[in-house]
């Protein structure tokens, strides 16, 4: 077995084991440090696709950025797990019905390009031998062309999971105590401070 072909075998495998435990680990911040750990097994599955741009793009983005947010998102947010997974089991089935979906819709698509994958596999190899060739500006003319409807619900579903998360966290307690900054700014001395005139008391001297 070749070096590169044991290493895409160990970074699926990390990959498979490390989106599993997103799913089943009972700690949400541990689910999402394993969800990192997927990021970055997938971004060496790129960078053993020679797609370097993608792979930098998707620890930069979503390991740097959108993960911090998840973080204090679920950090932040007082939810009680522990009723939320009473119905956990309830819900396998529907789970199990939309995950074969999601397999037979991509094993379509899979077989559909299988075709044609060795040709391009051979184009695209003579191409990156070219020491002009930039995968950078293919994947841009590929997404602003041929995948543009995709990357754009994409962009609105990823828009609409920030503003849920916002949404979420910006919601009032009665609880908590908030401070408005621009009432402490206008505040003066007499807001503050009380001076009482207060008599003097003289004690006996048996006391």
């Amino acid at each position: 077995m070749e070096f590169r072909v044991f290493v895409f075998w160990f970074l699926a495998l990390v990959l498979v084991g490390a989106s599993l435990r997103v799913i089943t680990a009972k700690n949400s911040v541990h689910a999402a440090l394993y969800l990192v750990l997927a990021f970055f097994t997938a971004a060496g599955v790129w960078m053993l696709l020679q797609a370097e741009f993608l792979a930098i793009v998707l620890v930069l983005v979503y390991v740097g950025a959108v993960m911090v947010l998840f973080l204090f998102v679920v950090m932040m947010l007082d939810i009680d797990f522990e009723a939320m997974r009473q119905g956990f089991r309830s819900y396998l089935p529907v789970a199990f019905g939309v995950g074969a979906v999601i397999v037979v819709q991509m094993g379509l698509v899979l077989w559909s390009k299988v075709k044609d994958t060795g040709a391009r596999a051979e184009t695209v190899a003579a191409a990156a031998a070219d020491p002009a060739y930039s995968n950078t500006k293919v994947l841009g003319r590929e997404i602003y062309t041929q995948y543009v409807y995709a990357v754009e619900i994409a962009a609105v579903i990823l828009l609409v999971a920030i503003v849920a998360a916002i949404a979420l966290t910006l919601r009032k307690r009665k609880e908590t105590k908030y401070q408005n900054p621009s009432q402490q700014i206008k505040v003066r001395r007499e807001d503050r401070v009380r001076l009482i005139n207060m008599p003097s008391v003289k004690r006996d001297a048996e006391n």
